[in-house]
């Protein structure tokens, strides 16, 4: 099968009935999250964010005008998610974190309201059986002939390092035997840090490598050795083109150990009664 045409993901084994009108709610739920994404696009967001951002592009010609593919990139800010898709010509799916879809508040509310009106799809990071739907999802956008945006990372760097990527790009690269694309964000993490609500004025590049062909591992995305090597070439791309400091560690496991060690000093320095209340807590 040529790159760039997915394979169909696997029947559901539901009734004939029952499967028609799933179909039929699929493709109006696409449609009008198609809408929407293209409304957000070029009339509400789009505008201003390529005004604020002013968003320098390099490597679009490796962007394929039709056909399936990945695209990889690293995970610095917030502000990802909507300023790499304001640049590319056509419309890009990302595996979102499910927490942008359950966040609490106003800005939680908005923040969900968003990623479900553009067809984000929501990602459970537990790890398992939530995994392998992700991937299952995933295997859905490369079968419709799209791009599937994903940050291999699983997470926001915490500091403006590239952490090592999970192996789920892998999985689908060569389940759907389609290409992946790396792309490097560059400049979001000082303008928008996590933590911070509102982005700072200035320009951001966005890089787009040169496609990689791991169709010689078709028929092998269950080795696991084979799946590490081709997660790793991706990254090492996305290294290449974002001139970060890479760290062999996973990233949430990284940000866990920073918490609990900014948790223990902060116990350490204060004062007796708030240490036992602290204490309590945890």
């Amino acid at each position: 099968m040529p790159a760039g045409r997915a394979r169909e993901p696997p029947a559901t084994g539901r009734s004939g009935t029952g499967r028609r009108r799933a179909l039929v709610a699929g493709a109006a739920r696409h449609y009008c999250a198609h809408v929407i994404y293209r409304l957000l696009k070029y009339v509400v967001l789009g505008p201003w964010l390529r005004l604020f951002f002013r968003p320098r592009i390099e490597g679009m010609e490796n962007i394929p005008e039709s056909g399936a593919a990945i695209v990889a990139g690293n995970h610095l800010s917030f502000s990802d998610h909507f300023v790499m898709p304001a640049v590319l010509p056509r419309r890009i799916t990302f595996l979102a974190k499910a927490e942008y879809f359950t966040g609490p508040g106003l800005k939680g509310r908005l923040t969900a309201a968003f990623f479900r009106s553009v067809g984000q799809i929501p990602v459970d990071r537990s790890g398992g059986k939530a995994s392998q739907s992700a991937i299952t999802a995933g295997l859905g956008v490369l079968a419709r002939g799209e791009l599937l945006g994903i940050y291999p990372e699983g997470t926001r760097s915490h500091d403006g390092r590239l952490y090592r990527g999970r192996t789920g790009v892998a999985v689908m690269a060569l389940r759907a035997n389609v290409p992946v694309i790396p792309c490097a964000m560059v400049g979001t993490f000082e303008l928008q840090p996590p933590g911070r609500v509102l982005p700072r004025l200035g320009r951001v590049t966005i890089r787009f490598g040169r496609p990689l062909d791991f169709s010689r591992f078709a028929g092998m995305d269950e080795d696991r050795t084979v799946l590490r090597s081709v997660t790793d070439q991706v990254m090492y791309e996305v290294m290449r083109l974002s001139g970060q400091e890479y760290v062999d560690r996973y990233a949430g496991e990284v940000k866990a150990e920073a918490k609990a060690e900014a948790k223990a000093e902060a116990q350490a320095n204060a004062p007796s009664g708030v240490t036992a209340r602290l204490r309590r807590r945890s």
